[in-house]
């Protein structure tokens, strides 16, 4: 019995790859007057990416994240993801649009700091308060 799980042990294993690489990551800060937009930020294309938030303004404090996909073949293109609002207690946020202003996930407590699509193509952070907002963006793939 041994010998038969060995063989289908070894089976098994080498029919599996795994490669193991360093991801890439860019951080990007951004400091927005009331109802300003951060530049348009391109996610590599269909790859996932992991965009993590947050807003570093005291009592508007906050985090988010989601995996997303910058999808773009044969001329189709659109921003798609999945994750958490930063609420309490959490609430999820997915969709999928190349919309411009479409809501992707708040970066602080007060829900008016968020990361939206700015094309098919790209993101953006948009501070919809009356006040100056602050904080990071972290994209890795």
């Amino acid at each position: 019995m041994a010998t038969v799980v060995a063989i289908i042990t070894s089976v098994v294993v080498a029919n599996a790859t795994q490669t193991i690489t360093t991801p890439n990551a860019v951080n990007i800060s951004y400091n927005l007057a009331a109802g300003a937009n951060s530049a348009a930020i391109t996610p590599v294309t269909n790859k996932p990416v992991l965009v993590m938030g947050c807003c570093t303004i005291f009592d508007h404090q906050g985090v988010g994240q989601v995996s997303l996909l910058h999808f773009s073949v044969g001329g189709i293109a659109f921003i798609a993801w999945f994750g958490l609002d930063t609420t309490t207690p959490a609430t999820v946020t997915t969709g999928s649009t190349g919309t411009t202003g479409f809501h992707i996930v708040y970066l602080e407590s007060t829900h008016q700091v968020e990361i939206q699509v700015a094309s098919a193509d790209t993101i953006q952070v948009h501070n919809g308060s009356t006040a100056t907002r602050a904080g990071n963006l972290t994209l890795i793939w």
